[in-house]
């Protein structure tokens, strides 16, 4: 059964993009932008048919009730974490959602994902990253569920909140260390030089990668980086702001499914926003 899923998520090129709409799970009011209604968001990003749209348990009925054989698969967001604030909350915690597995199960989900966050100078929060990767990881053996694992490594949060770091040296150990718990799907944050992605592939030992888009950016500047990742190896891409939040993002989708699946250059991309 895990091999069937891992097929509704990757299609027959090999790669997958998965749009991201489930940052309302963490409580901060500056994600919602473009997602203020959700059954409009996921609506129109479904109606640009993406390999996959990632959701919480709350929302995701939206995606499945979409009748026909043709709407995107589901990953389904499986813990919530207080992270993001500015400034951080007193005590920071990070956990799954009751029955994470089963619930993917009656939700018909292709795959879950769960974070493994490295904050600097909190270790409990990253001991309960494991935690949750260690627990999940068990019960998707179990019943056939591919578990994507979301290795991310952030800078101090003083410097503005929500900032990922690009530093490969920090990058790569967690990377190994998400491959080495049992993931099946890594997605992992773009390097500070996307020249060196290559390495972060390599060091996920053939697991398949999947590259977070970060905070917002130009059209050019997200489908030249895009173009560059694929290139480097990258089996796809996770991209929530740069899409939910662009003006058009149906446009948008479409023309990150060229880069991703058809090896569009970003200028022939970029037709699609036209």
């Amino acid at each position: 059964m895990k091999a069937a899923r891992m097929n509704r998520l990757f299609a027959p090129s090999g790669h997958c993009f998965d749009v991201a709409i489930d940052h309302g799970m963490f409580n901060e009011g500056s994600f919602l932008g473009g997602i203020e209604d959700m059954r409009k968001a996921v609506h129109t990003i479904a109606a640009a048919a993406p390999d996959a749209i990632q959701l919480p348990p709350g929302t995701a009925p939206i995606l499945q009730s979409i009748p026909g054989k043709g709407r995107p698969a589901l990953v389904l967001r499986t813990d919530i974490a207080n992270v993001y604030g500015t400034p951080l909350p007193r005590a920071l915690f990070s956990e799954v959602i009751d029955r994470p597995v089963e619930q993917a199960l009656a939700l018909d989900a292709a795959c879950v994902v769960v974070n493994l966050l490295l904050l600097p100078d909190q270790p409990e929060l990253y001991r309960a990253c494991i935690r949750n990767v260690n627990a999940l990881k068990r019960e998707c053996e179990v019943t056939g569920m591919p578990l994507m694992i979301e290795p991310l490594v952030m800078q101090d949060n003083s410097r503005g909140g929500y900032m990922v770091d690009g530093n490969i040296d920090l990058i790569l150990p967690l990377v190994r260390q998400a491959a080495e718990l049992g993931a099946d799907i890594i997605k992992a944050d773009p390097t500070t030089r996307v020249q060196d992605y290559h390495r972060v592939i390599e060091v996920a030992q053939g697991v398949p990668v999947l590259v977070r888009g970060g905070g917002r950016v130009s059209d050019a500047e997200i489908l030249t980086r895009t173009a560059d990742l694929m290139a480097q190896g990258a089996r796809g891409i996770v991209y929530g702001r740069n899409v939910i939040q662009h003006p058009n993002p149906g446009g948008m989708t479409r023309a990150l499914m060229a880069v991703v699946h058809d090896r569009a250059s970003p200028e022939a991309a970029l037709k699609h926003l036209i």
